[in-house]
């Protein structure tokens, strides 16, 4: 059997195979979703201690966009009462889950290793954001919510479940006030 021959016999059995599903295209709907966070802004804190105090202070917090807008980073200083800190949220999208992946870098310990990231999505206006991981030794599933988001505000809170979710305890919120742009 000659070449040309053979290619179109195999062609021809080729188109009678059954074709893959195509693969759907990337979910860009919530690539956007922390463009509200996009400049400065001043932010009050309040920390609840092991003892269950819970103590407040004042930092501000600076976001910009990277990776073409699939990810941003969050740069925060914060004035404790035992003095200044810093610390760093960096975010990336996955358009092949519609979820965005959080990690933190603490300027107190910043060659720790990394936590796992909390992931998640916003849903009617509200982003909930989840991991499990040790925590002083104990399972434990961190939750980041963002909520109350305006033009001119936001509202961030850290809360720890050690019963996979049944009960939470937050244990910081974050409360942004966005810095009018210069003139």
């Amino acid at each position: 059997m000659n070449r040309f021959v053979a290619t179109l016999l195999a062609l021809g059995l080729l188109a009678l195979l059954p074709l893959a599903p195509a693969r759907a295209a990337d979910d860009l709907s919530g690539a956007h979703d922390f463009d509200f966070e996009f400049g400065d802004w001043t932010v009050h804190h309040k920390i609840k201690r092991p003892s269950g105090e819970w103590i407040e202070f004042d930092g501000w917090s600076k976001t910009w966009p990277v990776l073409d807008g699939r990810g941003n980073v969050e740069d925060n200083l914060f004035h404790r009462p035992g003095g200044d800190t810093r610390g760093l949220a960096t975010r990336a999208y996955d358009p092949a889950t519609g979820t965005w992946a959080i990690w933190w870098i603490d300027s107190r310990a910043p060659h720790s290793a990394m936590d796992p990231p909390v992931k998640g999505r916003f849903v009617n206006g509200v982003g909930s954001f989840y991991a499990d991981g040790l925590l002083n030794g104990k399972q434990t599933r961190t939750r980041y919510m963002w909520s109350k988001i305006t033009p001119t505000s936001a509202q961030w809170e850290q809360s720890f479940s050690t019963d996979d979710g049944k009960t939470w305890d937050t244990n910081w919120i974050m409360s942004f006030t966005r810095v009018p742009p210069k003139k």
